[in-house]
């Protein structure tokens, strides 16, 4: 028989939704742009400029990341409480973790809408 002991860790239902959510987003924008891609053959630099030039393709494709981001965080969760059993050590990686997603979230900002 496995014993599991609860440890704080966030199992159940809101995770494994959140792994689905943010990966119907991340399909929805694939055919969005493949939809683009299929029906605006040998797109030149002008017109990708045109196209993440329009505030809604610029926010679906902020949706997208941040849902790649979100679905990371959960696997990579997931992954370290499976293998990594020092406390303090999957602390640490979890921060990383955290720490690289934010900003990568900052960096998708700056190339979407030039912040500073």
């Amino acid at each position: 028989m496995v014993r599991r002991e609860a440890v704080g860790a966030h199992y159940g239902l809101r995770d494994w939704l959140m792994q689905r959510i943010t990966a119907v987003a991340i399909a929805a924008y694939l055919l969005l742009v493949l939809g683009i891609l299929l029906f605006t053959p040998g797109m030149d630099l002008a017109q990708w400029r045109a196209l993440f030039s329009n505030q809604a393709f610029k926010l679906a494709t902020f949706v997208a990341l941040i849902s790649v981001f979100l679905h990371a965080w959960v696997g990579m969760r997931d992954i370290l409480m499976d293998y990594i059993r020092s406390t303090a050590v999957r602390l640490v990686l979890e921060v990383v973790v955290i720490g690289a997603l934010l900003v990568y979230t900052g960096w998708a900002m700056q190339i979407l809408w030039g912040l500073k």
